[in-house]
């Protein structure tokens, strides 16, 4: 099925077709506090804000990242209108709302589907979800087969290990997954079907691959937080050279959702595992996969243009200066980590119901085959490729060809080979 992983549809829509009076109209400077306080934007957005040259230009801004906020920042919008009294405009919206409603009532009634729809990692099931930016895959079957690991072999240890992190310990290192699918039956986030499936597969694959895994299921945002920090100040970390986090469930730009509906800032989990906060793992390599969403924009693709392909870019130069020594090595705060995303900033990812997460069948499948003899970074590569090939089968629906795109971002300063299998003098 499909699902948004945003603002529900008919919010969004209430809020364009009024975004020129409320453009001209909206007093941002206390309101914007009482968004902040209520959790839906954060100061750093309030600053960008106020950046913006004109009481318009500022609202247009505010109003570009509302719908983004994930699915309790229309009704914490309208409170904070009335907390403000601009109840004026909250009467103007609600009065949209209500014509959009009978609209959607009557769309739901003229499309009942019994597709296995993907769906996304968003909210609302009472909506038609057709009508929502979603995870999706159309693809049949109880699940995808979870491949087995494939070993690396001694030869191709020795011969790449000289450039490579060191990855020998048993186990590798620790694997902490958080996986969320069912939340707080007063807020607008759907069950996610399907992400059963890629906990599993994730947790089968790490431990394949020689990591000593920890799942915790249904967790609120605070709960999320707490289970991070206690994973990041175990003292086994000291004994193993590697470690990997799995965030799993609905989310927005920069936090993904507690089962309570709260969210976890992505940088507060990311602040925990560098190099002030966790000693332990301090030139060890860190790697984060996030299953959701990032915004609730659907990637529709486009054709492709004939022609030639494009020529490679210019490469860059590094700089020699400034190497003396100093007295004691210094590191940067964040290094040697490695995240991987399944979808673009300001887009939703795509689920099947039945399968799981494009992203995470993709990651596994690619995983189990290649880690023998290629690196994460390179291995994220060949993920983002299927990912690209891939698109959505929904005949009739806005989500038939639509498409999704991974990608990573990464402080690695070495090559990051899994080795998986190779234990020394064994």
């Amino acid at each position: 099925m499909l699902a948004a992983c945003g603002m529900q549809r008919c919010h969004q829509e209430a809020l364009k077709k009024n975004r020129v009076m409320l453009a001209k109209q909206l007093v941002l400077n206390v309101l914007v506090e009482h968004m902040v306080e209520k959790d839906i934007i954060t100061t750093e957005m309030v600053e960008m804000i106020q950046a913006k040259s004109g009481s318009f230009d500022r609202n247009v801004e505010f109003l570009n990242l509302l719908p983004k906020r994930g699915p309790n920042a229309f009704s914490a919008f309208c409170e904070a209108l009335r907390e403000t009294q601009q109840q004026h405009l909250e009467a103007v919206i609600l009065k949209t709302m209500s014509t959009l409603s009978h609209e959607i009532a009557r769309l739901e009634h003229c499309h009942e589907s019994d597709l296995p729809y993907p769906t996304s990692e968003s909210c609302n099931s009472k909506r038609p979800r057709w009508l929502e930016p979603i995870e999706h895959s159309l693809d049949n079957g109880d699940g995808p087969s979870i491949p087995p690991v494939k070993y690396c072999t001694p030869e191709f240890y020795h011969n790449h290990q000289h450039l490579a992190y060191k990855l020998t310990s048993e186990p590798r290192g620790l694997a902490l997954i958080l996986s969320n699918v069912r939340f707080s039956s007063d807020k607008d986030l759907e069950y996610r079907a399907g992400g059963d499936v890629d906990c599993a597969a994730l947790e089968m694959l790490f431990r394949h691959l020689g990591y000593r895994v920890t799942v915790r299921h249904d967790q609120t945002a605070q709960e999320m937080q707490n289970a991070l920090e206690r994973f990041s100040k175990l003292q086994d970390h000291r004994d193993v050279d590697s470690c990997i986090i799995a965030l799993l469930s609905h989310g927005v730009e920069g936090g993904v959702y507690g089962s309570d509906g709260k969210l976890l800032q992505l940088q507060e989990a990311f602040r925990l595992f560098d190099n002030a906060n966790c000693p332990n793992l301090q030139n060890k390599p860190k790697m984060f996969f996030i299953q959701a969403c990032r915004g609730d924009e659907l990637d529709r693709g486009v054709d492709q243009r004939d022609g030639k392909g494009r020529s490679d870019s210019p490469g860059c130069e590094e700089s020699d200066a400034n190497k003396e020594e100093s007295l004691k090595l210094r590191l940067p705060t964040c290094s040697d980590m490695i995240c991987g995303y399944a979808c673009l900033k300001g887009t939703a990812a795509m689920r099947n119901t039945k399968r799981g997460s494009w992203y995470v069948e993709a990651l596994t499948s690619v995983f189990a085959e290649d880690s023998r003899h290629t690196h994460v970074a390179d291995m994220l590569v060949k993920v983002n490729r299927q990912i690209k090939r891939r698109e959505g089968y929904a005949p009739g629906t806005e989500f038939h060809r639509c498409k999704e795109m991974s990608e990573y971002c990464s402080t690695l300063c070495r090559d990051l080979y899994l080795f998986p299998g190779y234990l020394p003098g064994k």
